[in-house]
């Protein structure tokens, strides 16, 4: 079972929601959120977190959960490991995907894209597809956002492999919202690559 959820109401990121959300969330969120430096970044810690709790709730009957951080920084379930996770925010979005199998959702507003970029981040094949496609923008996030959701489903963080990752088994569906500038990737292996 997959659930993913998505805001883009960002015009509600003010300084009274982040306050009217600090106390729905445990003291070690709201220590976390408040670490940040800037608004943004605070209200998306809290925001997500509560987007989080109400899919455990709602769809996994989950009351009460505690994270844990692999290695590469991958957050996980510390008591319930056979429910996965994974969250995404940018400057237009805030994305929660769960899961009863691994997964990884990656959200990137669109930005202005330089060939150096591109290069880095890109094989040939991409680069051609983003050049050609006379939306170099949303074509640069729709590539990104798959990628890092790979990445997040491997649970490696950004590696090297930027050029490659792509080449992997994972069935992955992308949203673009022109509207609001963004893109979301969810990332997933099939159930036959699990078994």
């Amino acid at each position: 079972m997959l659930r993913v959820s998505l805001f883009d109401e960002m015009a509600l990121c003010t300084d009274a929601e982040v306050e009217r959300m600090l106390p729905l969330v445990p003291e070690s969120r709201r220590s976390r959120a408040m670490e940040i430096g800037h608004l943004q970044g605070r209200f998306a810690s809290l925001k997500s977190y509560l987007m989080l709790s109400s899919i455990l709730k709602s769809d996994f009957s989950l009351d009460s959960f505690n994270i844990a951080v692999e290695e590469h920084g991958k957050p996980y379930l510390l008591d319930s490991p056979q429910i996965h996770f994974s969250i995404s925010h940018c400057r237009s979005a805030i994305a929660v995907a769960v899961c009863d199998r691994p997964v990884g959702i990656d959200a990137e507003s669109f930005r202005p894209v330089s060939d150096a970029l591109l290069d880095k981040c890109m094989n040939a094949d991409e680069k051609a597809a983003i050049i050609s496609s006379g939306a170099r923008e949303e074509t640069f996030a729709a590539y990104w956002t798959r990628k890092e959701a790979v990445f997040k489903l491997l649970g490696t963080g950004i590696t090297d492999n930027l050029h490659g990752i792509l080449s992997t088994d994972a069935e992955i569906d992308t949203t673009i919202n022109r509207e609001k500038g963004y893109a979301v990737s969810v990332a997933l292996f099939s159930r036959e690559k699990q078994s």
